[in-house]
């Protein structure tokens, strides 16, 4: 019984936390999916130490590997000369680091990119990038009220997204009316019975030929006639 009560405490334990890491944004639950299965391991590895399925030197260095694998980060962070030479490499990246009181971003000095975190308030740790546009607009109006410097920062990424949204949106309606056109003119071809490369001359005179054939005053209808009518102005057109 208690064996049972102990594994029911730690599937709720396990959900709970599944549930926050959902909660997390983006680029954050990678790492907290890889904490949780290193927990899993963890928890295996006693359980087997405990159980004499396992011995202790395995479960020693399993023990190391874990704690290098939590502890090393926060030391790099926490090193002053190892924060500097971060820094001192995004410039020579050609970067530019810009912090407000609720935002932190970065300029590319070749593309004019802006990327950015929220740091401060709403969103808290989110990336500007993993926000919608309707959720940046909402900090946007929060943050003219009490800080302009961060409204002046998201607005000129708000800005230079919609930009980007607006060109690739066009780029895609451009590619899809390339492509109906494309489409079109091979219909256009299998109508008059042509195929591609066709002078304007063989257009006339396919069109000449089938026009009188399928004519509704000689036996023809309409609509043959004008699918034909439209295929020669489609070609003639290009």
């Amino acid at each position: 019984m208690i064996r049972i009560l102990i594994a029911l405490a730690l599937a709720a334990v396990a959900i709970n936390y599944l549930w926050r890491v959902r909660s997390l944004p983006p680029h954050k639950q990678r790492a907290g999916y890889i904490r949780f299965f290193i927990g899993l391991a963890v928890l295996a590895v006693i359980i087997l130490t405990m159980t004499g399925r396992m011995h202790w030197l395995g479960a020693a260095i399993t023990g190391a590997f874990v704690f290098l694998r939590q502890v090393l980060p926060w030391v790099i962070r926490a090193l002053p000369f190892l924060n500097k030479l971060r820094q001192q490499q995004a410039g020579e990246k050609g970067q530019s680091a810009i912090r407000t009181t609720h935002l932190s971003a970065t300029l590319d000095h070749t593309s004019g990119t802006i990327e950015g975190e929220v740091i401060a308030g709403p969103h808290v740790g989110w990336l500007l990038s993993e926000l919608s546009v309707g959720e940046l607009e909402s900090l946007l109006d929060l943050y003219q009220t009490d800080d302009n410097e961060s409204a002046e920062l998201l607005q000129a990424y708000l800005d230079q997204r919609l930009q980007h949204e607006s060109d690739a949106e066009e780029a895609k309606s451009d590619a899809r009316q390339e492509a109906n056109s494309s489409a079109s003119r091979t219909e256009a071809l299998a109508t008059l019975g042509l195929s591609e490369g066709a002078s304007e001359e063989e257009i006339v005179a396919a069109h000449r030929s089938l026009i009188q054939k399928l004519h509704p005053d000689r036996g023809g209808n309409d609509f043959l006639a004008a699918k034909i009518n439209q295929a020669k102005d489609i070609l003639l057109d290009d």
